[in-house]
């Protein structure tokens, strides 16, 4: 139990849950977020934070990780179960790609059942139905569109509907040439679309030599737009198989609701298990950024809690790089109650509220800011009187409001109660105000719970002084820099340095000495104690600090000169060897030239001359031998001046090609050099200057050829047969030579369909950019803008990813050129956010 209702609020956790909420990929992770509960189950607790942890690390360590496609398909199971319904293809589509997510996460886990236990037993209940992937994949492709082949009859439908389009082309196409020959139409005029059908445009004067109807006039009726009554006549035809095709595709979708049926409750089961599995990774998502971990659990009541830091702090704090400055104390069953004091605006509230905030978050599943080490019971009850609750409406006063949470208090406490205060005392006159706290403070004693309370009296830190089961805590204050230090520090009261702060605001000496004189000489000795403990404190942890420094760094240096010392003495080893190896060559070469001076002596028969001359080279060598001996120190100590030379080169080649490498980096993420941006502004106004009207030009790296009808701009309408394109000028050159047009009009009005109907239909609306260079996803997003415009897609969107924004902001600096480009941004937040640009297209 928690009080009072308004709990969450006042210490902050509905805020964490807005953070979880932003976090969650699906409305299943959702509706897990907003059930979310206070729990003291200690087993519960453990499981919870234990599977958080191995989501954690996935999100941290696992590239594989399927987080994709976290879709929620339980209604639409709940409504195809009634006989006769059938699933959407949208919904079809969803179904599928959400099935493959679930797959693939169970596949993984299974994987990895001994990294992540507590995840992989998240999947028992998990049926995996292999066929069924197949089957969604035989009825609907990558894209979300049925497909031709889902069964026979639609196959034919759609190849009937296609060669009636083809007809209706010819047709057009035979028309249109017609008309140009009667001079009804100038020679550059092209067909037309109006409510998804080919028109001819003509001046309406001449609208009655055409046999058709009229589908759509201009704006100054002087162009009516005509279907020619045989296209006409065709056109209707291809609605009657359209509605054919609608009517297969249900009887499709039908038959395969039909078979998912009887596995309704098992697919249920699964996206019940991606739902837990999109909360656990929104969990493990805010741990990361509050660098959470998971303290010791304990079964007795504990709150040891080791640097222990307030969640909304530290994101508030990350964005001016400032530190929260972390919280240590230690509550058991020798102190149970902390009372802290201190001056104003020195952190008690937040220590209190951290505290508070901390433990409900542990309780309800969720990893904290705290070192591991910490250990942290579970408590049944968390009660807080934190904030004024005084209210005109119940006329209630503050003073009345905190005795009404006393008496609550006081009522449902026991010892598996954390109770949690500030100000305790305050709304009334001092010295009847803390004789009741501390009546209040030593029945909760008597009651054995666990607290922390805040206050500024006297009476309330002398009691806790006197009796057991409690201890004084104090928010330290730099005396001589007039600010506090937000550090708690265990087992001294704190001064509320109320006289220095008046001193240091501005109030007259005169008057803070009347001050004194008036509350008498004991209380202002009493502070001044205080004040001279906290000093003498303060000093000694600082001289406590600079001597772990120092040992750290002798540490450190200890271990550098063993590794050093290590090292040096292993090329030492190395280096005697090799001189042990040569000692020994020379060795064996003496012996052999001994040897053979012995040999030549004996073969020159000791002839005098002879002799002497053998004798010579022998005593040479000798001395050879001699000056290799005494100048071998003198060559090994060499050889360790070039190892270390070697080495130092070898780290001087190691910083350069760190810092090429760095310059490399650099002019990728932030653009070419200015060479090559005013290389690249030539070629455009050379392009620019060349390029006309009648023009036959080439579409680059697409081996695609027009004419030029119009010049607009920067732009160039380009004729491709009957179809107009705009097209950036930069994007076109000059054709070296026309392609021959050898083919008939059966063959332009098949390219025609195949354009508008195949490419249009089989087109993917979305491009995936995410893990490219710079350089290669601009050239795929202007491919794949271009190929848009052109088939006349209205709205794309591009995944490139969060990260550190770099690659987004390329993106969009190349759409704000497009001019036919209406309006870009960020998807919803549920779809991507900024990690997603999405683009709506004139």
């Amino acid at each position: 139990m928690f009080y009072p209702s308004n709990f969450e609020t006042k210490i902050g956790f509905e805020k964490i849950k807005t953070l979880l909420l932003e976090g969650c990929l699906s409305g299943l992770g959702k509706s897990f977020v907003e059930s979310m509960s206070f729990s003291t189950d200690v087993h519960f607790i453990e499981q919870e934070l234990l599977k958080t942890k191995e989501l954690k690390a996935i999100l941290q360590y696992e590239d594989e990780f399927p987080f994709v496609h976290f879709l929620d398909l339980r209604n639409a199971l709940k409504r195809i179960l009634p006989s006769g319904t059938h699933i959407s293809r949208e919904e079809l589509f969803d179904l599928l790609r959400s099935l493959q997510t679930i797959y693939a996460i169970v596949k993984f886990l299974d994987n990895k059942k001994e990294e992540y236990p507590n995840l992989n037993s998240l999947t028992g209940n998990i049926v995996i139905h292999k066929n069924l992937i197949q089957a969604c994949q035989r009825i609907i492709d990558e894209t979300g569109h049925i497909k031709d082949n889902a069964s026979k009859e639609l196959l034919s439908i759609r190849q009937t509907i296609s060669q009636k389009k083809n007809a209706v082309a010819r047709v057009m196409q035979k028309v249109l040439k017609s008309c140009k020959t009667d001079g009804l139409i100038s020679n550059d005029t092209e067909l037309s679309v109006r409510d998804g059908r080919l028109v001819i445009p003509i001046i309406s004067y001449h609208k009655r030599k055409i046999q058709g109807i009229v589908l759509d006039q201009s704006a100054s009726g002087k162009t009516s737009f005509i279907e020619p009554t045989e296209a006409f006549e065709i056109n209707n035809e291809i609605n009657k198989l359209e509605f054919e095709e609608r009517r297969e595709i249900i009887k499709v979708l039908t038959a395969f609701t039909d078979e998912i049926r009887p596995i309704n409750t098992d697919l249920q089961e699964s996206y019940y298990f991606l739902g837990t599995i999109d909360f656990l990774r929104t969990k493990g998502s805010l741990a990361i950024r509050l660098d959470a971990t998971l303290p010791i659990i304990t079964q007795h009541k504990s709150v040891n809690y080791i640097d222990a830091r307030h969640p909304l702090l530290i994101l508030s704090f990350k964005s001016s790089n400032k530190m929260v400055i972390p919280l240590c104390l230690d509550l058991n069953k020798e102190q149970r109650i902390l009372v802290i004091s201190g001056p104003n605006a020195g952190g008690k509230s937040v220590c209190l509220k951290s505290i508070g905030l901390l433990q409900y978050m542990l309780q309800c599943g969720l990893l904290i800011p705290v070192d591991e080490r910490s250990e942290i019971g579970v408590f049944n009850n968390i009660f807080i009187d934190i904030g004024d609750e005084q209210s005109i409406e119940n006329d209630l006063s503050t003073y009345s409001s905190h005795l009404l949470n006393m008496k609550f208090f006081l009522q449902n406490a026991d010892k598996n109660t954390l109770i949690l205060i500030d100000e305790f005392g305050t709304g009334t006159e001092q010295m009847l105000g803390g004789a009741i706290a501390e009546a209040v403070l030593e029945q909760l004693i008597k009651e054995s719970c666990f607290g922390i309370i805040t206050t500024h009296y006297t009476y309330i830190k002398h009691f806790a002084t006197q009796t057991n089961g409690i201890v004084n805590g104090a928010m330290l204050y730099d005396n001589a820099n007039m600010q506090p230090l937000y550090r708690l520090s265990i087992g001294n009261p704190g001064s509320s340095f109320a006289f220095e702060i008046a001193q240091s605001i501005g109030l007259p000496h005169a008057l803070l000495e009347n001050a004194k004189n008036k509350i008498g000489l004991e209380h202002v000795d009493f502070d001044n104690n205080l004040k001279d403990i906290e000093k003498e404190k303060q000093t000694l942890e600082r001289k406590i600090i600079e001597i772990e420094s120092k040992e750290e760094k002798l540490r450190q240096n200890l271990v550098k000169y063993e590794e050093k010392l290590k090292e040096v003495n292993l090329k030492k080893k190395e280096i005697l060897q090799e001189a042990h190896k040569q000692a020994e060559m020379l060795i064996f070469n003496a012996n052999k030239e001994i040897e053979k001076t012995i040999k030549e002596i004996k073969e020159s028969q000791a002839e005098q001359q002879k002799t002497k001359t053998v004798r010579k080279n022998l005593d040479d060598f000798k001395v050879q031998m001699s000056e290799n001996k005494d100048s071998e120190e003198n060559r090994i100590n060499k050889k360790i001046e070039r190892i270390k030379q070697k080495q130092e080169y070898r780290a001087k080649k190691q910083e350069d090609r760190e810092k090429e490498f760095r310059d490399k980096a650099r002019e990728i993420v932030f653009g070419s050099t200015d060479k090559k941006i005013e290389k690249e502004k030539e070629i455009k106004e050379t392009t620019v200057e060349v390029l006309k009207s009648g023009d036959a030009v080439c579409v680059k790296e697409k081996n695609t050829y027009g004419e030029i009808v119009e010049i607009a701009g920067k732009h160039a309408i380009v004729a491709f047969g009957v179809m107009k394109s705009k097209i950036l000028l930069e994007n076109l050159e000059k054709a070296k030579s026309k392609p021959e047009n050898k083919k008939k009009a059966s063959s332009a009005s098949n390219t025609l369909y195949d354009t508008i109907y195949q490419k249009k239909l089989h087109f993917k609306a979305e491009l995936d950019t995410r893990g490219q260079r710079a350089d290669d996803a601009l050239m795929n997003v202007k491919d794949f803008v271009e190929q848009a415009i052109v088939l006349d897609i209205k709205q794309i969107q591009i995944l490139h990813g969060k990260g550190d924004g770099i690659l987004r902001k390329i993106i969009r600096d190349y759409l704000k050129t497009i001019d036919l480009i209406k309006a870009f941004g960020d998807a919803h937040i549920e779809f991507g956010g900024d990690g997603i640009t999405i683009i709506e297209i004139e």
